[in-house]
């Protein structure tokens, strides 16, 4: 399956990927789940340069949640340590090809060296225009949510709004995303049949993939397999066939 099979005016804006499986991978082999995180790095490379070439403009990847602190320490430092080796690796690159890097979540929790060399990816990158690349690092939905319904109490409390005023428009400004357009696609590999506290109110219409395949697996071809079966689909956002022309 190749690039020339897709329809170039009906490629999704924005993509949302929860890489799932690095672990499974590892284990299939033998190797310690951080083996399967490091070959992972070769799948991000291979989707964001097929994003680039069919014209995603944007590309947000669940990296890290909130409940990944959980792991095993041994596993969580080294993912860590391997967030900073692949920024260290990467960012020029990046820079090259017109990637602009940014996160969500409260990264502010990621070690002090993670949050300097992703502060310093994102300067380097603020720039670009190609694509935007998002990392979700230690996000959850749910408090991305919580967060932003305090805001808006703050801001009836501090007169700033009152409660008559607020509005799905006004809730979205203060999430983490009020930059970017809601997804229109979410992938998520290895098999699983969930979203996983990811981007809840952002999914709301999106078309959900799911495939078997382990993320270390999942390649260029697989994305674009991807979007071939979002343009197979008939997106109705509540509406009939009937009412769509169809």
């Amino acid at each position: 399956m190749n690039k020339e099979e897709l329809d170039l005016n009906n490629i999704p804006k924005h993509v949302a990927i929860i890489m799932d499986g690095n672990g499974r991978w590892a284990k299939q082999r033998d190797e310690d789940r951080v083996f399967g995180h490091i070959n992972g790095v070769k799948s991000i490379r291979e989707v964001l340069e097929a994003a680039m070439e069919i014209g995603v403009k944007n590309l947000t990847l669940y990296a890290f949640s909130t409940e990944n602190w959980g792991r095993p320490k041994e596993e969580v430092d080294a993912l860590m340590s391997l967030l900073v080796k692949t920024l260290v690796d990467e960012v020029e690159e990046l820079n090259k090809n017109g990637v602009r890097l940014s996160g969500i979540g409260n990264l502010n929790k990621l070690p002090v060296d993670a949050v300097k060399m992703l502060n310093e990816s994102f300067d380097k990158t603020k720039l670009n225009d190609k694509i935007n690349l998002t990392l979700a690092l230690s996000y959850s939905s749910k408090q991305e949510i919580t967060d932003a319904a305090r805001s808006l109490a703050e801001d009836v409390k501090n007169g700033v709004l009152s409660a008559e005023d607020i509005t799905e428009e006004k809730f979205e400004e203060k999430l983490n995303t009020n930059n970017l357009p809601d997804p229109e696609l979410l992938i998520r590999t290895s098999g699983e049949l969930r979203i996983s506290n990811f981007l809840l109110w952002q999914l709301a219409y999106s078309e959900f993939y799911f495939t078997e395949e382990l993320w270390p697996d999942f390649n260029k071809e697989s994305f674009i397999k991807a979007i071939l079966h979002f343009q197979n689909r008939e997106r109705r956002f509540g509406k009939t066939s009937e009412q769509l022309g169809g």
